[in-house]
C-alpha cells in the first residue's frame, strides 16, 4: 500500500508549524531564564497579598 504524494500545502503548513514551535520554545526559555535569575538573586520578593507587613509600613514623622 503506497502513500499518496504529499501535497504542497502540507509542506507549507509544516514550515509554519515549525516556526511557531520554535517561537514558543524561545518564549518558554526566556520566561524560565528570567525566573531563574530573579530567584537566584536572593532579593526579597514581596508583592501585594492583602496582609499587613511591618517592614513595608510607612512610619509617621518621616
Amino acid at each position: 500500500m503506497a502513500f499518496p504524494p504529499e501535497h504542497e500545502i502540507h509542506r507549507r503548513r509544516f514550515g509554519r508549524n515549525v516556526g511557531i514551535a520554535v517561537t514558543l520554545a524561545l518564549f518558554i526559555v526566556l520566561v524560565f531564564a528570567l525566573t531563574v535569575v530573579k530567584v537566584t538573586r536572593g532579593d526579597p520578593m514581596q508583592a501585594f497579598d492583602h496582609s499587613v507587613r511591618p517592614e513595608l509600613a510607612v512610619e509617621e514623622g518621616q
